[in-house]
């Protein structure tokens, strides 16, 4: 596997603080899930509309301690038990993730520890594996609040991104248009639900870009929503906030799985990883079952718990990157636009 040999019985400690969830976990050889805790800020932000970075940062600066020692209690491990520390460096939040890393630091040398820098959507990638080990070559569609992308992998450690969104990422506009329906934050799990109950009377366009592109753009798609319904309101016609959803969420589910099964065959892969917190979505899930199913594709997405973001996912890579080699130090610092090419072994 790669050019690394595997080695047994390491365990990974895990943190995670990259936006609105400080997540702490104990992975054991990368697959074997002892401990994963989250401690969400989602009621905090709601008043907002959307997470703060200041306010998110605070919280993690509350709850990091509280949370490393609940998950070595609860993994009923010791931090002499640790082999390494994998944190999340970047992408994210950089208040939010310094918090984190700074974190890992003390522990690795306080514990002399060696420390393990993850790419926060490697993470994500690896979250399957916590559940069904992965399997080459694959293409992962990687969909969330900041991130949109199609990242083909020969093997492990090994991300060639071959599309990505050029404006908003999927979840920042299911936020956005569930807004404007009178939604409250986190709006995606709203619309989703909305969606099963509405029918496709809104006619959203679907944004295919160049032909043959795998690149997202979500952005027209948004705006076409907000003008239609501001149409709307000033002919005082009424709006269904159903057929919204629906129409919406049709639309982003369409391209998104056209693009992430055209992906497969051009690349000739017959597994398809999801991995984000719109990966939760049961409209996308369900579009893409039917698409690989008819396809011969092997779909595989995590439980909606290992979606969002959380440690375990962090430590899963970690766990990877550990027995490459990589190593940080404790001028690790926190990048808030990292490339995951620059991961890959």
């Amino acid at each position: 596997m790669g050019e690394f040999e595997m080695t047994n019985n390491k365990l990974i400690l895990a943190i995670e603080t990259s936006c609105d969830e400080t997540s702490v976990s104990v992975i054991k050889n990368g697959t074997e899930l002892l401990s994963n805790t989250v401690l969400s800020q989602i009621d905090s932000h709601k008043r907002f509309g959307g997470v703060v970075p200041e306010v998110a940062s605070r919280h993690h600066v509350e709850g990091i301690t509280a949370t490393i020692d609940e998950s070595l209690v609860s993994a009923k491990v010791k931090m002499e038990d640790i082999d390494a520390i994998a944190v999340t460096q970047g992408p994210g939040l950089i208040g939010a993730l310094l918090i984190g890393i700074n974190a890992a630091k003390a522990l690795a040398f306080a514990y002399d520890k060696p420390i393990i820098p993850v790419h926060h959507i490697a993470g994500h990638i690896y979250a399957n594996h916590l559940e069904q080990p992965l399997t080459f070559p694959l293409m992962s569609l990687i969909v969330s609040g900041g991130h949109t992308e199609l990242v083909y992998m020969k093997n492990h450690l090994d991300f060639e991104v071959i599309g990505e969104t050029r404006d908003d990422a999927v979840g920042e506009a299911y936020d956005k248009v569930a807004r404007t329906i009178n939604l409250p934050y986190p709006g995606g799990p709203h619309i989703d639900r909305l969606a099963a109950k509405g029918k496709d009377v809104y006619d959203f366009p679907r944004v295919w870009l160049e032909k043959d592109s795998y690149d997202f753009s979500f952005s027209g798609l948004k705006s076409a929503v907000i003008n239609k319904l501001h149409n709307l309101r000033q002919k005082n016609i009424e709006i269904v906030a159903e057929d919204v959803a629906t129409s919406f969420q049709n639309s982003v589910v369409e391209v998104l799985t056209y693009k992430a099964i055209h992906a497969c065959k051009t690349y000739n892969v017959n597994r398809l990883i999801v991995a984000g917190g719109v990966a939760s979505n049961k409209g996308l899930r369900n579009a893409l079952s039917e698409a690989c199913k008819k396809e011969g594709i092997h779909l595989t997405i995590p439980s909606p718990v290992l979606c969002t973001d959380n440690a375990a996912m962090i430590g899963a890579a970690g766990y990877y990157l550990y027995q490459a080699g990589l190593r940080g130090d404790l001028a690790l610092n926190g990048q808030n636009n990292i490339d995951i090419e620059t991961f890959s072994v």
